[in-house]
């Protein structure tokens, strides 16, 4: 194979490498794209706040939150009736 032919074949193949990447990041940069990885992300967080490794839940934690959520929503009842 000559010089040239080699060449050539080097720069078809770099195209075709540039265009698979920027095929990947126009896709990635997709509005939807981005909430689907946002909404598994949460999902996994959430996942990971609420149970163990081995899959069990965590009581003490949602516990925890729906006690806290329990005083926000007090809280915002007296805020409520103090202004009236």
């Amino acid at each position: 194979m000559s010089d040239t032919a080699r060449i050539e074949q080097d720069i078809e193949a770099a195209r075709a490498r540039l265009e698979g990447t920027v095929n990947e990041l126009a896709y990635r940069a997709q509005p939807q794209v981005i909430a689907q990885r946002q909404v598994q992300g949460l999902r996994l967080r959430l996942d990971a706040a609420t149970h163990t490794e081995d899959g069990e839940l965590r009581i003490e934690r949602i516990g925890a939150v729906i006690a806290a959520a329990v005083v926000v929503v007090v809280a915002v009842g007296l805020l409520r009736r103090r202004r009236r």
